[in-house]
């Protein structure tokens, strides 16, 4: 018999995993797995389980929570020589790889995905002995995704993450980088960089319009020295994807990226404080094989 494991984040959607779980066992037992779950209790349990699970040659594993839990189950299976399938359910504040990914949020319907879906090798990012899936990046501005109280994400949902961006706005400082992508080399005072696995980011589903998730790439966006009219502006263009043709921004393709900064600046690995640079970004191709919707 198949052997599927259950990672959720007990607290993620208002805790409303704890009430899907039986029913989610259910249907994992009626598609013919010998189902399981472990409850994450802090910062890297879920990756330990994800890692156990490769060891114990589980045929699937489902990730239940946020990008946060998702990028710990993916950093612990990214490791490993024998990694499953793997499947999610959407539970965070904005879910951006799900949304990636077009995994609704609705428990059903992604367990629809997860029972009946293609299986698809995707891309993965690595960096600094860290992995991610969606987004790495870098500058005062990315700062403000694990600045946000994790209560104050629960009860607002996305809107928390807006309220912090205008509180940040008027204090964000541009630093001093040295960036180089496949060759190329960028330096000077930028607000952020991101290195992109998918389109969808923090809320935004057209930040990197060009990103694919299979293709051995990313798509690197970095934001150069800016005022607060100019982000306004950029943020605006943003919403439509047009922002990739401004004069302020470089927007590119790289299999690999090297970030220096002269100051300490953190890296976010998929909305998570991810240490700090230097950095380099290496684009594992097709490392995890992803449940998806058929179409």
């Amino acid at each position: 018999m198949k052997k599927a494991r259950i990672i959720y984040n007990p607290t993620s959607g208002r805790e409303a995993m704890k009430k899907a779980l039986p029913d989610v066992l259910i249907r994992l037992e009626q598609a013919g797995y010998e189902a399981s779950a472990h409850a994450t209790t802090g910062e890297g349990c879920a990756a330990d389980a994800a890692a156990l699970a490769c060891e114990r040659q589980f045929d699937l594993i489902i990730a239940a929570g946020g990008d946060g839990t998702v990028n710990e189950v993916v950093d612990g299976m990214a490791k490993q020589p024998y990694r499953p399938k793997l499947g999610i359910i959407p539970m965070g504040t904005t879910n951006d790889f799900a949304r990636a990914l077009k995994v609704p949020r609705d428990v059903e319907q992604a367990m629809d995905i997860i029972i009946d879906g293609q299986a698809k090798k995707l891309d993965i990012g690595k960096v600094n002995g860290h992995h991610f899936m969606n987004i790495a990046g870098g500058g005062k501005i990315t700062e403000l995704t694990y600045e946000v109280p994790s209560k104050l994400k629960t009860a607002l949902g996305q809107l928390a993450y807006y309220l912090k961006g205008v509180e940040m706005l008027p204090s964000i400082r541009p630093t001093h980088a040295r960036i180089e992508y496949d060759g190329e080399v960028f330096e000077g005072d930028m607000m952020l960089f991101l290195v992109a696995n998918t389109n969808s980011i923090g809320g935004f589903e057209k930040l990197a319009p060009n990103a694919e998730l299979n293709d051995g790439y990313f798509d690197l966006l970095i934001l150069k020295s800016t005022n607060i009219a100019e982000f306004v502006m950029l943020a605006n263009k943003a919403l439509k994807g047009n922002h990739i043709h401004d004069d302020n921004i470089i927007y590119t393709h790289a299999k690999k990226v090297t970030v220096e900064a002269e100051e300490d600046v953190q890296v976010n690995l998929d909305g998570e404080y991810g240490g700090k640079l230097p950095g380099t970004f290496e684009n594992l191709y097709q490392h995890i094989e992803f449940l998806l919707p058929k179409d």
